[in-house]
Formats: C-alpha cells, structure tokens, sequence
C-alpha cells in the first residue's frame, strides 16, 4: 500500500520541481531583463549630466550586493526551523573560482562603464548583443555545448550587425565628442562584450566542477562570492583616484541636482544588481545560452527606451544592425527548438 502511494507522489514530486524551475527562470528573466534596460539608461544619463568616474559607474553594476544577504539569512532561518547544520555550503574550489569570475566581472563592468560613457545606448545595446556570439562560442568550448549551423549564422549576424555600427559611427558620434574618445568606446564595449561571452559559459564550467549538488541556497553564496569580489575589484582603484571623496563635489556639480544625482546612483546600484542576481540565477536555472539569448533579445526593448526617454535618434544603421541582431536571434532560436526534435528522431533510430 505505502509503495503504491510512493508511486502515486513520484510524478507529482516531478510536476513541482519542474514548476518551481520554471518560476526560477521567469523570476531570474524578469530581474535580468529590469536590470538590462533600466541600468544602462541611468548610466548614461549619469554621464550625459556631468558624471565623469567610469570606476564609479562598474562600481555600481554590484555594489548592490549586501542585498543578497536577505534571502541568504531568510533561508538560514528556515534551514535552522528545520534543524538542518552547515550552511555554508562554497567550496574551497567554488570560493577560489568566485574570487576569479569576480574579478572578472569587476574587469567587464569597466570595459562596459567606459563605453557606456561616451557611446548612445543605442550603440552600446547594439554592440553589447554581439555577447550572444561569444557566448556561443566559448560555450562550445568551455562547456561543449555544441554548434549548430543556426548557430554559427548567428555569430556571422551579429558579428556584422556591429561591423556596421562600426563604418557609420561618425554620423552618431555625440556632439562635441572627440572621435578617438568615440572609436575606444566601441571597441571597450566589443571587448566588454567579449569577456561577458566568456563568464557565462565559465560560471556555468563553474557549478559543473562544483563537486557537489547545486542548490537554490549555494548559487546565492556564490552569487553573493562572486560580487563581493567584483566590488572590491572597483574599489581599489577608485580608492587610488579618489573617486569616493569627489562623490560629494561631483553631486554639487551634476546637471539635474544634487538629490537627482544620488537617487539615480542608488536605483542604479539595485537595479544592476538585479542585473547580476538574474544573468547568474538564468544559468543556474537554465544555462548560459539561454542568457545570451535574452540579453540579445532584450536589445529592442533598450533602443526603444533610450529613444522615448534619451531622445537617442534611430537612424538606417541602427535599423540594420537591430534587424541583423533579431534575424541572428530567431536563427539561434529555432536551432534551440529544433534541437529536441533530433534527439528524438536519433533515439527512435
């Protein structure tokens, strides 16, 4: 009879861990997608406003991390109700790997905040989604996950979309903006960009290696690791160039005001951090491809804010290159899809 039941609560078991994966990769979506559209916008109008510190704006992307702590004490609470022990659950192989990818990441939040300072959102959305590219690439050999030719027509898509940007960025260069200052901002972001292709796969290598089952409370350890080491990363040399004391002189000096000048840093700070928490949580839930993918998909979504809200003109380049960015999206797509459908034909044979 107890077998019976056992047998019974199987399938049901299987239908809720499936549910709750399911609502870890919205959740994960949705504070990926927050953070993706609404971050770079406050950047730029920091910078567009008299901000001038590219380590105050890569500071940014995770200094937001102490909130973190929350949902790690709140699943302390309920692992100590429930009388479980040691919940620290890194490793000294996963503390070591959050040290590297954090630093990493700190490197990364750099190469983007430089260009984000003297690029259109517009432009730096553009050549930020050519990430998905290498993330395809390193994916494939970091993590084996394996080329298709959808795949491949993807990176060729998107490699030229931002080849495009790159022989008409005259007519878009901002005004008053040195040209050189210009073309190192494109290609910091392409760099940016580069690096971000290789976290993702690494992070996901990452809790491969890990030695050990990868839970919902380890990836908020390792997530917290991981920007911890990021902030930290920033801060040395912004201690050096004495960012922090030209904070208050800055805000006195910043277009919109002092107190617009410090709720866009604090929004800021938590919404990348949003950022952060949904790119690792979308792997962690999923793998690194899908995050690629709805970063990419997600560079539409920015070109219509910075438009609305930037007032960023959307000339024929743009255009073009958006459209070379969907076409290389909905080709990795239906490569993803078509993907199940051969697995099965192959088990069948």
């Amino acid at each position: 009879m107890d077998t019976e039941l056992g047998n019974k609560n199987e399938p049901e078991q299987h239908q809720n861990k499936k549910r709750m994966k399911l609502f870890l990769v919205f959740l994960n979506c949705m504070l990926m997608a927050i953070g993706q559209v609404a971050g770079p916008l406050l950047m730029r109008i920091y910078y567009l406003h008299g901000g001038k510190s590219n380590w105050l704006g890569a500071w940014l992307l995770t200094a937001g991390f102490p909130i973190l702590i929350i949902p790690i004490a709140i699943s302390y609470i309920r692992a100590r109700a429930r009388e479980q022990a040691g919940r620290l659950l890194v490793t000294k192989w996963l503390f070591g790997a959050s040290a590297i990818l954090g630093v990493l990441l700190g490197l990364d939040s750099y190469l983007y905040s430089f260009g984000m300072s003297y690029l259109p959102v517009s432009v730096s959305s553009l050549l930020g989604s050519s990430q998905l590219a290498f993330t395809a690439i390193f994916a494939y050999i970091v993590v084996k996950h394996k080329l298709t030719h959808y795949s491949i027509n993807a990176v060729v898509l998107m490699t030229f979309g931002s080849l495009i940007l790159g022989f008409h960025m005259n007519g878009d260069k901002p005004r008053g903006e040195a040209k050189g200052k210009y073309i190192l901002g494109f290609f910091m972001t392409i760099g940016g960009a580069a690096l971000h292709g290789f976290l993702m796969p690494a992070l996901e290598f990452t809790y491969l290696k890990a030695g050990k089952a990868i839970t919902f409370d380890l990836v908020l350890q390792v997530q917290f690791l991981i920007s911890m080491f990021a902030t930290l990363f920033c801060s040395i040399p912004m201690i050096i160039n004495k960012d922090f004391q030209d904070i208050s002189k800055e805000a006195a000096e910043f277009g919109l005001g002092e107190t617009k000048y410090y709720t866009i840093l604090l929004i800021a700070a938590i919404v990348l951090q949003f950022l952060v928490i949904g790119s690792l949580g979308v792997i962690f839930s999923s793998t690194s491809l899908l995050g690629g993918l709805l970063s990419s998909l997600l560079v539409p979504v920015q070109q219509a804010f910075a438009v609305i809200f930037l007032k960023e003109v959307f000339n024929a380049e743009k255009g073009m290159a958006l459209a070379m960015c969907l076409w290389g999206f909905a080709s990795y797509l239906y490569g993803e899809y078509q993907k199940p459908e051969a697995n099965k034909e192959e088990s069948t044979d």
